[in-house]
């Protein structure tokens, strides 16, 4: 990776390598390895995904998702779902219009 980074992009990739190892995690230098970043940079990332709650640190010592993205994703499905009703029923009236 030769191209410069800035802090929110390595916190996206940093997620992204996590999603395949959610619950059993993965530790500083592996995350670092799957990044080609420096140990240090991925710890600074690791410490504001943690302090913002969508990292947790296992007794193992690796990192894993905690449940805030469980939360969230549950959410967005949540939403998902009303939309769809509600873009039925737009589809319900306008073909009972069309009549």
């Amino acid at each position: 990776m030769n191209e410069k980074i800035n802090s929110a992009q390595r916190a996206l990739r940093v997620i992204k390598v996590l999603q395949n190892n959610s619950f059993v995690g993965l530790s500083n230098k592996d995350i670092a390895q799957a990044l080609n970043e420096s140990p240090t940079n991925i710890s600074r990332t690791l410490d504001v995904l943690k302090n913002e709650g969508f990292v947790i640190k296992l007794e193992s010592g690796k990192f894993a998702f905690s449940s805030l993205f469980a939360q969230i994703a549950m959410r967005h499905a949540a939403n998902m779902d009303k939309a769809s009703a509600q873009i039925n029923e737009m589809k319900q009236r306008l073909g009972t219009a069309a009549y």
